[in-house]
């Protein structure tokens, strides 16, 4: 995971990680800071924290005053959001909130799709019910939405706002979705199968962004240790950290306020499109100060310098994505600081230029018209559980691809699942593969015996592992076509395992 972040295959979804608690005194820490101003999102917020913390009203308000004034300007105007509710229930009540308060508010633009398997009975009103398709009314036609097309009507412009309850939290791939809000506990593998959905990579989407009302950031950390080599948490982030450093780094008189305002100016000057002249373009403005930087004869100098600028960017960065700032100087610096940092010299490596898609630039200007984190980093190993995980050096025989069972079956049922779940179904392979009585089973018999021993407890396996991937299992356990499909097919390469070991001479 962090290999795939640092070579940006990926986005780090924990690096704007917020608990509500913090995300709260963020937005309280502002009544003392005069550079920002206090909107409704701070009085929402506000009445959350007097009322139950389980109102879904409130927690509504929040989301919503959040996806508008932050989210919904994102990847040029295309950013989504998930909300990961705890019941099916909470995602029916969160549904019809939500559409209520879009009413209120007008907002005629955004839109709700909900998430359930089912159907879920209102413990309130007798013979009240509620299915997925029968709450997802489409805007356009009228009609409601069937369960096999509510990915591809959610990945259209229509509709912004996706809510779950154990759907939609492993396999599913949504470029778009950028922040997603959480009320339900998560943990283990869980907790990173489901922040995950907010990773995937597209042309404009910088960043994401979690609002956590359940978790608390260490548990999320602990779950995302074993993944990543080595976790830390952050400090804390305070707000006017921000207005220090901004102050800081103005007096030292590298970078000059004309040639901000210069650059800034080019930047947000309105243009149809943008391209490769644009970098050049604004490149230019940040050259004064860069060779000031070079001139700077004391390296420490030069470093400490380096780490205030980007300490600056990253800072403003997250806080931008939970506080309205209403001091442009501040998101000029920060504008600027984006171009002027790709430009400084790293220490003995010589200059790091770091040009961006030309499509990100474009976007960008759409969505910064003035508008802790928890930090995974590599260097330490830290062993994943497997089934080789004792170092026994067993040679194991010919990888199996199983991105060709997850084509068939996507083919065959019409179900969703992506090159990605072919983690789970390989997990599940090789712990068949090292269970002693298949073993035993596999080198004993021919495969239309061992098949008998086999299909009753990979039933067992996926049980078991129910949690790692709740689409699937399901699906395994209620589809009865399904589950002989996946059942031979991964019999079959069990087998095929168990028996090339042992011909290799290498079985436990």
């Amino acid at each position: 995971m962090r290999q795939a972040i640092e070579e940006k295959f990926i986005l780090d979804v924990l690096e704007h990680y917020t608990t509500y608690k913090t995300y709260f005194r963020l937005i309280k820490a502002i009544e003392d800071d005069p550079r920002v101003e206090k909107r409704k999102e701070a009085r929402a917020l506000a009445r959350f924290m007097s009322l139950h913390p389980h109102n879904i009203s409130q927690k509504v308000e929040v989301m919503l005053e959040h996806f508008c004034t932050h989210t919904r300007h994102k990847i040029g105007g295309k950013a989504k959001a998930m909300v990961v509710t705890g019941s099916r229930l909470h995602a029916v009540r969160y549904k019809q909130e939500f559409d209520k308060q879009i009413k209120e508010k007008g907002y005629d633009d955004i839109h709700t799709l909900v998430a359930f398997s089912g159907t879920v009975e209102d413990p309130d009103v007798k013979d009240l019910s509620y299915t997925e398709s029968g709450m997802n009314i489409d805007i356009r036609t009228g009609k409601p939405i069937g369960e096999k097309q509510l990915p591809e009507r959610f990945a259209e412009g229509d509709y912004q706002v996706l809510i779950v309850a154990d759907k939609y939290q492993t396999g599913f791939d949504q470029p778009l979705l950028h922040t997603m809000y959480v009320d339900k506990r998560l943990a283990g593998v869980q907790a990173v199968q489901t922040l995950s959905r907010l990773n995937r990579t597209c042309a404009g989407k910088e960043d994401t962004f979690v609002l956590d009302f359940y978790n608390e950031a260490a548990e999320i950390e602990e779950a995302f240790r074993p993944y990543y080599e080595r976790t830390t948490v952050g400090e804390r982030a305070d707000p006017a950290q921000l207005n220090d450093l901004y102050d800081k780094i103005m007096d030292r008189q590298i970078i000059w306020r004309e040639e901000v305002e210069k650059l800034c100016e080019a930047f947000y000057r309105d243009k149809p499109a943008r391209g490769k002249d644009d970098h050049s373009r604004l490149y230019v403005y940040t050259d004064p100060a860069v060779g000031r930087f070079k001139a700077i004869p004391d390296e420490d100098v030069r470093d400490e310098f380096r780490g205030q600028v980007t300490a600056f960017r990253n800072l403003y960065a997250f806080l931008a994505q939970i506080i309205p700032f209403a001091d442009s100087d501040l998101e000029k610096l920060y504008t600027y600081l984006r171009f002027f940092i790709r430009r400084l010299p790293r220490p003995d490596r010589g200059p790091n230029y770091d040009f961006d898609d030309e499509v990100t630039l474009k976007f960008y200007k759409l969505q910064k018209q003035s508008e802790g984190a928890i930090a995974l980093d590599g260097g330490v190993d830290y062993a994943l559980d497997g089934p080789t995980e004792v170092g026994t050096g067993q040679k194991r025989g010919p990888e199996i691809e199983l991105s060709k069972l997850i084509d068939l079956l996507n083919e065959r049922f019409g179900t969703q699942f992506t090159p990605a779940d072919q983690l789970f179904f390989d997990q599940i392979k090789e712990h068949a593969a090292e269970n002693p009585e298949l073993r035993q089973a596999a080198l004993a018999n021919a495969i239309d015996a061992f098949k008998y021993v086999f299909d009753k407890a990979l039933e067992g396996l996926f049980i078991d592992r129910m949690e790692q991937n709740a689409d699937i299992t399901t699906k395994f356990l209620n589809d009865g076509n399904f589950q002989q499909a996946v059942t031979s097919d991964l019999r079959k390469k069990v087998y095929e395992q168990i028996r090339s070991e042992a011909e290799d001479g290498t079985s436990a």
